[in-house]
């Protein structure tokens, strides 16, 4: 007599199931993590701009900058990087910022609301921020 080695399908079967089960378990509870991170990028992302920009004016007496080439373009530079505007990061558009010598108005808005982000933000002169939901 021959003893069998291996799993029956019995036992495959409810491994699957085990798995299966994990899985719709985890993954609406990993999109809500990557929404609420994407979230929290945006509005640090606003904040690093704002505080260049309130950092440029009060080395330039009070004026505001006219551009974003004038934040990275000073020695040292006010902002390091401005790539993340007039672009799509991490599932946020920030529009180029409307810039004056009296001040400033930034935008980031969902790319697709709801799955790359829930709320679009804003942030103006005095770091004054805006939290709106997506449309």
């Amino acid at each position: 007599m021959r003893i069998k080695k291996g799993f029956t399908l019995v036992e495959v079967m409810i491994v699957v199931a085990i798995i299966a089960l994990l899985a719709a378990i985890a993954i609406p509870n990993l999109l809500r993590a990557r929404l609420s991170a994407n979230n929290t990028n945006a509005v640090a992302t606003l904040k690093t701009i704002s505080t260049a920009a309130e950092t440029f004016a009060t080395a330039n007496n009070g004026s505001y900058p006219a551009n974003l080439g004038a934040m990275t373009g000073a020695v040292p530079p006010f902002l390091n990087d401005g790539s993340m505007i007039s672009a799509t990061v991490r599932g946020y558009t920030f529009n180029d910022c409307e810039w004056a010598a009296d001040g400033y108005n930034c935008t980031a808005q969902a790319a697709n609301c709801n799955v790359s982000g829930t709320r679009d933000y804003g942030i103006s002169t005095g770091a004054v921020a805006t939290d709106v939901p997506c449309t």
